[in-house]
């Protein structure tokens, strides 16, 4: 059974590296002969015995160890099958099977969690093995829940679902002290990807740097070659600002396995983002062009941020010029769909492109934003040096734009509004908070003047809000937040957006 189960877990893994169509109808194959076998062995309840469930508390105890682990493997199968099931077939009536299997999944996590707490344990091992997965299962489902913004908890309320992030990530820990327990490096690889990765992409806080420093320093004694634990001690060091050691961590964990070189791409794009935080364009826009040769993810992001690097180098020559043209010209229609919808930031790419064209062959500091877009300007916020060079970048660009040296264009006042956010935003890392303000608010006086940008008024009032918030005025931020909910819809990046909102006003309210 766990070898089916394992064999199923590397395919999933290589499926949703690759992207590839053989790689993902290999691992459908391999998680649907592990979902039977479990199945088989998984304990079944005749009628009265469901029935009896109903009216009085069941009784684990008469369970076989192999009838418990098929529930839990069972469990973990149906996970792996929905989250392949979206990327396997767009339609709509795939995407209902796979919520159906995640709710089926999400209940035998809760047996599984009533069988650890009600049998009386004769085997600590048997115990230890079935508790890791038990807790790292509840744990992720809560945190992955917790996240979503109120609007789709409301609905997964509805069905039966409920999160909370502080049970997530009680239970990870729990699951993470559990040292001989099988599933261990499950929750160790859960908790580094929400507070290395998710925490900073979705949310104004930072992740528990130091928990993931103690975890990284015990997987290196024990995995010093460990591509994973080396990617991760990049993204580490990155998040604490110092970007010459994550680029050296990065290029260890390239480098440290060729068996699956699209785990390369990984470490490809976190190369693009450091040296862009410190404008080596040239060596950021490689790192892109490689993303754009090898990895079969996303053509339009890669292809859009290729383009946004070199546009920002000092001189272009006449073939990188051309090549430009090129990427300008193609990148609209190397978009796809995911679950049937287009992806929200190649929607964003292909706009811009268009942007490029219709205002003469000019973008307002492409890279910068995408260094905003993607929640980076935290980072700059740890280095002094790095955040102080794009703030002066930011100014050049508003004395060009004032002094007239820009081509005249009907999008003048999107970009001047671009300019402010981003001007805004270095400032608030800076700790220049009266400053910033003054830059969001000017955003928002240039709103009936936008022409295309319309989700840059909601993205300055999100800042304006964790600015109030830092100066103490928690209410105030809380109700800016509550309008932007409101106020606006149908902008450019709202999903993403909504995920910031939903978070810090969680936060918020703790206050």
């Amino acid at each position: 059974m766990y070898h089916t189960i394992g064999n199923a877990v590397f395919s999933f893994l290589e499926a949703v590296l690759t992207f590839d169509q053989q790689s993902i109808e290999k691992a459908s194959e391999a998680l649907k002969t592990s979902i039977n076998l479990c199945d088989e062995c998984r304990r079944k309840c005749s009628l009265s015995e469901s029935i009896g469930k109903i009216v009085r508390k069941p009784s684990y105890d008469n369970l076989t160890a192999e009838e418990m682990h098929a529930e839990l493997c069972y469990a973990e199968s149906l996970l792996l099958k929905s989250m392949l099931t979206f990327i396997e077939d767009e339609t709509l009536v795939s995407f209902i099977k796979a919520g159906l299997k995640i709710r089926t999944c999400f209940n035998s996590y809760k047996e599984c969690s009533n069988i650890l707490k009600s049998r009386n344990w004769s085997n600590e091992s048997h115990k230890i093995h079935f508790e890791s997965g038990v807790r790292v299962g509840i744990g992720a489902f809560n945190l992955m829940i917790s996240q979503l913004p109120s609007r789709a908890i409301k609905l997964l309320e509805f069905i039966g679902f409920s999160g909370s992030k502080e049970i997530g990530l009680r239970e990870l820990n729990a699951c993470y002290r559990l040292h001989e327990g099988i599933r261990q490096v499950l929750s160790v690889m859960t908790l580094l990807t929400y507070n290395l990765i998710v925490v900073y992409i979705l949310s104004h806080t930072d992740g528990d740097l130091d928990m993931c420093d103690e975890i990284l320093q015990c997987q290196l004694k024990l995995y010093p070659e460990g591509a994973w634990f080396l990617y991760f001690k990049g993204r580490l060091e990155f998040m604490r600002g110092n970007i010459n050691d994550a680029n050296n961590w990065y290029v260890k964990s390239w480098k440290s396995q060729s068996v699956w070189p699209q785990f390369h791409h990984l470490c490809f794009w976190e190369l693009m983002w450091t040296n862009c935080v410190k404008q080596d364009w040239e060596e950021a826009a490689m790192h892109a062009s490689s993303l754009l040769s090898e990895s079969r993810w996303s053509r339009t992001i890669y292809g859009y941020q290729k383009v946004s690097m070199m546009l920002m180098m000092k001189s272009l020559t006449k073939e990188q010029k051309e090549e430009i043209s090129l990427l300008i010209k193609n990148i609209p229609g190397w978009r796809q769909k995911i679950a049937g919808k287009s992806l929200p930031m190649e929607k964003f790419c292909a706009k811009r492109c268009e942007r490029y064209i219709v205002q003469g062959q000019f973008l307002v500091l492409p890279a910068i934003e995408l260094l905003y877009v993607w929640n980076f300007f935290k980072v700059l916020g740890k280095t002094w040096h790095y955040c102080h060079a794009v703030y002066k970048l930011i100014l050049n660009t508003i004395m060009e734009m004032e002094g007239e040296k820009w081509p005249n264009s009907e999008f003048n006042q999107d970009n001047k509004a671009l300019l402010l956010l981003l001007k805004g935003a270095c400032l608030n890392q800076m700790g220049s908070p009266l400053q910033a303000e003054e830059c969001f608010k000017e955003v928002l006086s240039l709103e009936k003047k936008i022409k295309e940008d319309h989700f840059l008024p909601p993205f300055a009032m999100v800042e304006l809000a964790i600015t109030y918030y830092k100066e103490g005025s928690a209410l105030k931020a809380i109700q800016l937040l509550e309008d932007v909910k409101k106020n606006y819809t149908g902008y450019s990046l709202e999903s993403r957006l909504h995920f910031r909102i939903h978070s810090a006003l969680i936060d918020f309210a703790k206050k």
